[in-house]
C-alpha cells in the first residue's frame, strides 16, 4: 500500500515505510490529532511523537516492544491528553521544548532546544524551535540519508498555512519568520510534512502560497 497520510479516528494507521525508519501514523481525540510513531528498522528502538489522546489506541500501535521516548511538539492540552497514562504504561523518557515544558502535566525528562539531537535507535531527528503557536514549540527534522527530508511539524505548519497566532501580529510574525528560515530556508521542496492535525503536504506544495500567509496575516 502507498503512504497517503490521511487518516481518521478510530480508523487503521498509516505507515510510511522508510529505509532506515517505520512512521506510522494515527488520528485520535475529539480533535482529530495526529500521533506519530517512529521505528528505527536496524534495531527496533520506538519513539512516538505528540501521546495525544487514547492511550489505548496509542499502546496497540505500539505493541509488546514499547517505547524508549516520547516527544511532546508543543504544550497545548490537546496533545498531552494521553501523554501520562502512556510514559506510565512503557516507562518512556519524555522530551518537550524547554519554553513549554512547565505547561505540560506530566515531567520532562529532556528539555529540548533548537538544534539539539533527538535518537530512536539509529536514527537521528533534529530539532527545530518555531516561537509563535506557543513560546517553546519544536518540530523534528529526519533528514533521510537514501531520499529527501521528513518534518514532524506540531501545530506550527499544515497545509495551507502556519498554525493559529490568535490574531497576534507579533505572534503571527514570530512563527512564519521560524518557519521560514528554520523549515523552508533550510528544506527541499521534496521534504514530506507531517502536521499534527490533518492531512500530511511538501515543501513544494506550500511554497508558492508564502507570499499570500504573509499578506493575510495568518
Amino acid at each position: 500500500m502507498t503512504y497517503s497520510g490521511a487518516v481518521k479516528v478510530g480508523g487503521p494507521a498509516d505507515v510510511h515505510e522508510l529505509p532506515d525508519l517505520m512512521i506510522s501514523k494515527v488520528a485520535v481525540g475529539p480533535m482529530d490529532n495526529n500521533a506519530y510513531l517512529l521505528r528505527c528498522r536496524a534495531t527496533d528502538e520506538q519513539l512516538l511523537i505528540d501521546a495525544a489522546n487514547d492511550a489505548g489506541t496509542l499502546l496497540t500501535l505500539i505493541g509488546d516492544d514499547g517505547i524508549a521516548s516520547v516527544v511532546t511538539t508543543h504544550q497545548h492540552g490537546d496533545h498531552w491528553q494521553a501523554l501520562a497514562e502512556v510514559v506510565a504504561a512503557t516507562g518512556a523518557r519524555t522530551y518537550a521544548g524547554r519554553d513549554d515544558a512547565e505547561g505540560i502535566p506530566v515531567p520532562t525528562d529532556v528539555l529540548v532546544d533548537d538544534g539539539d539531537t533527538i535518537r530512536v535507535g539509529r536514527v537521528e531527528l533534529t530539532a527545530r524551535h518555531l516561537v509563535g503557536h506557543t513560546p517553546g514549540s519544536i518540530a523534528l527534522v529526519y533528514d533521510d540519508p537514501h531520499g529527501h527530508p521528513h518534518v514532524f511539524t506540531g501545530d506550527c505548519l499544515f497545509p495551507g498555512g502556519v498554525g493559529n497566532t490568535r490574531k497576534d501580529p507579533v505572534a503571527f510574525a514570530s512563527l512564519i519568520h521560524d518557519v521560514e528560515t528554520k523549515i523552508f530556508g533550510a528544506l527541499p521542496d521534496e521534504t514530506w510534512v507531517y502536521p499534527g492535525h490533518g492531512n500530511d503536504t511538501t515543501l513544494g506544495a506550500e511554497r508558492p502560497h508564502l507570499p499570500e500567509w504573509h499578506a493575510r496575516g495568518w
